[in-house]
């Protein structure tokens, strides 16, 4: 028996350190997921957006000829912000400022917009123009809600990837930092609409 033994604690160590570094990966994994999930959240929520505001330029524009350029500002904003593409698997810092910064862009062109529609009592007062305005209200408040959930999925998974003794197996797993959603320059600023 006693010859046996140290292929016994082998065997157990050999168990034990495998089952150990099978954890890290697979709460990575799992991690990882819940991120890219959390990201799809956040494409739906903007995809909705874009959805609306074509509906929404329409009314506005049926109802009244003004501001041509503000409907073209929004118009483009949504064009740019849906060629801007991020890859959830790789979420770099750049990437993400440059989707914010196209998503901003449509933030900023679409406040133009409903300010400048306050002078259009008749356009204010149209039942599909208030449901549209609702709709990307509510859609406003979910880009902000997916966003927040990425960004509390990140926390975890950076958490686990970055930690000791885990961070030296993350790497050779090929799991790498997640970016979080941050402000846009300027975003301190109130909007300032011109007429």
């Amino acid at each position: 028996m006693k010859r046996f033994l140290p292929w016994i604690i082998g065997a157990v160590v050999i168990f034990v350190i495998y089952s150990w570094v099978k954890g890290i990966n697979n709460t990575a994994v799992t991690l990882n997921q819940t991120v890219e999930q959390s990201w799809g959240d956040v494409q739906t929520a903007y995809q909705r957006r874009n959805d609306l505001i074509g509906n929404l330029v329409n009314t506005v524009k049926g109802a009244a000829e003004f501001e041509k350029s503000t409907l073209t500002a929004v118009i483009e904003a949504r064009a740019k912000a849906t060629s801007v593409t991020v890859d959830p698997s790789n979420i770099t810092p750049e990437q993400l400022a440059e989707f914010n910064k196209a998503q901003s862009g449509v933030s900023s062109s679409l406040s133009r917009l409903l300010v400048s529609v306050e002078q259009y009592p008749t356009l204010k007062a149209n039942e599909n123009f208030l449901k549209l305005q609702d709709e990307l209200a509510s859609t406003e408040n979910q880009i902000l809600t997916a966003r927040t959930r990425f960004n509390e999925a990140v926390a975890p998974y950076n958490n686990h990837i970055k930690t000791f003794p885990n961070s030296l197996f993350a790497g050779m797993f090929g799991f790498k930092e997640k970016a979080y959603f941050k402000a846009v320059d300027g975003a301190e600023k109130p909007v300032e609409v011109k007429f």
